[in-house]
């Protein structure tokens, strides 16, 4: 599983480690892991050109010691300084004891170093740490511009410059990376859109700090998702696997019912039972529904429920699945239509699985809001409704109401950019729900799969939620193995 924690539990691990080491050895393995990174970006290191920008923390010594090692194996480098008199003096001194040169990045040398930028094969982006807070000051925004307009290759040092460690947001002019080196685990600004977009590709270097066993994030693995599968056992019948009731579709969406019966039967769900007006579509399209039209009370047997894409605004029908003694899933128009204290009030979990307009519109603020800041707004809904809640977007993010770690998923691709996708995922999160998987798990594993399956639909051209609903066996055997 990966980690990441905050700036806070970062920064006392660190304290802790320097205690124990001599003075300069964490920077000095920082160092290596960032030098090792840049030099394999390179055809070769003797003769190519490396420009370091520099701010006045310790990320910018740690550019500073691995453009000495970089130096000293034949590259020329230049480190442009953005505040010459609060720069690293160790790291400045080994970087000219290597050879390496010197500009600032002041407007006194403006001309120096954007023409180092220019003619450089990799940029390493040492401005600001893990601390920064507001976007880039001028001078630093400035080359950041002139960087992302170059053809070098941009390495950050642990996280780009700009960008909010903690939470992710971008709130102002930040820099656009090729490749990040992290030093002792993730930061969240890595794993959490749009801070991650500017990221790149992320390398971990491992300097030996001591962290807490609970991460302020997780991110599941292969492994952990296929550990979290159910599996049917020998004995198992189609209560055993799970059954989920789907209160979905109207009238005027019928697909919506048939693209979330199509996710939980493609889920693994032992039997679905369908309630709704659309259950003539659902049984020409799945012939082994139980339809029903007596409603979710009466249905029969379920060990979960999904309502609420494409119901409209049938509340009756939402306001009854919430009085189930089960799991409950609500998702599209079943957002807007549950009663805030109904959810709040409910003994079994509820899940729910807004995008970032239905979030804005439960959180009573703007879809820019949301997407700006997604980690606080996950958190925030998880709360209100003291629910489980699925934020879905570009990274998804799950988080339950008693806090603990936030778990994010960026399996997914911009073609489930696509209607019914959403009505797919929760089909799929209402089976895994139905196995018996807590909310926080089922919502975790089902945006694995459900972001593989696009994928595979797509495969790099258009495909339709029904080819999602499809190849969600196929991400679900690739998960085992």
């Amino acid at each position: 599983m990966r980690t990441a924690y905050s700036v806070e539990t970062v920064r006392a691990a660190e304290r802790s480690l320097m205690a124990r080491l001599p003075e300069g050895a964490l920077m000095q393995r920082a160092a290596a892991g960032l030098a090792a990174a840049c030099a394999q970006l390179l055809r070769r290191v003797y003769g190519s050109r490396v420009v370091l920008l520099v701010g006045s923390g310790d990320n910018g010594g740690d550019a500073l010691y691995a453009g000495a090692r970089l130096a000293r194996r034949g590259a020329g480098v230049t480190a442009v300084l953005l505040a010459p008199e609060r720069t690293h003096q160790g790291g400045l001194a080994a970087l000219r004891r290597a050879g390496g040169t010197v500009v600032t990045g002041g407007p006194e040398s403006v001309g120096a170093a954007d023409e180092s930028v220019r003619c450089a094969d990799v940029v390493v982006d040492g401005i600001v740490g893990i601390g920064g807070k507001g976007g880039l000051r001028p001078d630093a925004a400035r080359l950041a511009a002139l960087v992302e307009q170059s053809r070098a290759a941009v390495v950050a040092v642990d996280l780009p410059s700009g960008v909010e460690a903690d939470t992710g947001e971008v709130l102002g002019p930040a820099v656009r990376a090729d490749l990040t080196v992290t030093f002792g685990t993730h930061k969240p600004a890595l794993l959490i859109d749009p801070a991650r977009e500017h990221a790149g590709s992320v390398r971990l270097v491992d300097i030996g700090l001591d962290l807490p066993a609970q991460a302020e994030l997780e991110a599941l693995q292969h492994a952990d998702v296929a550990a979290l599968l159910p599996r049917p056992a020998a004995e198992s019948d189609k209560y055993r696997r799970g059954v989920v009731g789907i209160a979905a579709g109207s009238a005027r969406y019928p697909g919506a019912a048939v693209l979330a019966v199509a996710g939980a039967l493609r889920g693994g769900a032992g039997a679905v039972r369908y309630v709704g007006p659309a259950g003539g579509a659902v049984i020409a399209r799945f012939p082994e529904t139980l339809v029903s039209e007596a409603g979710p009370a009466k249905a029969g047997r379920v060990q979960a429920w999904v309502v609420g894409p494409g119901v409209g605004d049938d509340a009756a029908t939402v306001a009854e699945v919430l009085e189930a003694d089960v799991p409950v899933l609500v998702d599209a128009d079943g957002l807007r239509l549950a009663d805030r204290d109904a959810v709040r009030g409910r003994g079994a979990p509820t899940l729910m699985t807004p995008h970032a307009g239905e979030a804005a519109a439960l959180l009573g603020v703007s879809r820019e809001e949301v997407e700006g800041a997604r980690l606080a707004a996950v958190r925030e809904l998880a709360a209100r409704y003291r629910a489980t809640v699925l934020l879905k977007g570009s990274t998804t993010l799950v988080a339950d109401a008693g806090g603990g770690p936030v778990r994010v998923n960026a399996t997914g691709t911009p073609w489930l950019a696509t209607a019914g996708s959403g009505d797919v995922l929760s089909g799929l999160s209402g089976s895994l729900l139905a196995s018996g998987l807590e909310a926080r798990d089922a919502g975790s594993v089902a945006a694995y799969l459900h972001g593989l399956a696009g994928r595979y639909a797509a495969d790099g051209a258009p495909a339709g939620a029904h080819d999602v609903a499809n190849a969600v066996p196929e991400a679900w055997r690739d998960v085992q193995g």
